[in-house]
């Protein structure tokens, strides 16, 4: 294996976030179709759904700015060139992942479904265990102290 093959988290190749985050949407809207609730959603909670998908969609704008001016990739089975720890990464390790657990919650939600809320803990389950845990390990073999110091000031989601 070369250095290059070496140096990228072990990620499975299947494994894409992003696709992940569909997926709970999509189950969430199937369950929600078929499985009826019998409290309807009210206004105010279809607002607060709304509001949640446009804040996760932010922390993704807010992530890929701060990648974009490190010139370095978001693609979680690249190789990174530099340890994002500004802007929105400040206040979360994982802003694009929370962006995505908002998106789960918030858009069945404003389509008046409860059930991305209660699939919502599955989706956390499945990105920790699946990326971020990998993710990590790869930085903190890559940076050491300085990625070691970030975890220990900065929690995994909020």
């Amino acid at each position: 294996m070369t250095e290059k093959q070496k140096d990228m988290p072990n990620i499975n190749k299947n494994m894409h976030p992003p696709f992940v985050t569909l997926m709970y949407i999509v189950i969430a809207f199937l369950i929600g179709r078929f499985v009826q609730i019998p409290f309807a959603v009210p206004v105010i909670l279809r607002n607060i759904g709304f509001a949640l998908t446009f804040i996760g969609f932010l922390f993704g704008v807010g992530a890929f700015l701060e990648f974009r001016k490190a010139r370095t990739t978001l693609d979680s089975h690249s190789s990174v060139k530099q340890l994002v720890t500004t802007g929105v990464y400040r206040f979360t390790r994982n802003p694009i992942y929370l962006g995505f657990l908002l998106m789960v919650i918030g858009l069945p939600l404003n389509s008046g479904f409860y059930w991305g809320i209660l699939t919502a803990p599955f989706f956390v389950m499945t990105i920790n265990r699946l990326v971020i845990e990998e993710e990590e390990a790869y930085l903190e073999k890559k940076f050491k102290a300085q990625y070691t110091d970030y975890k220990s000031r900065v929690r995994r989601w909020l």
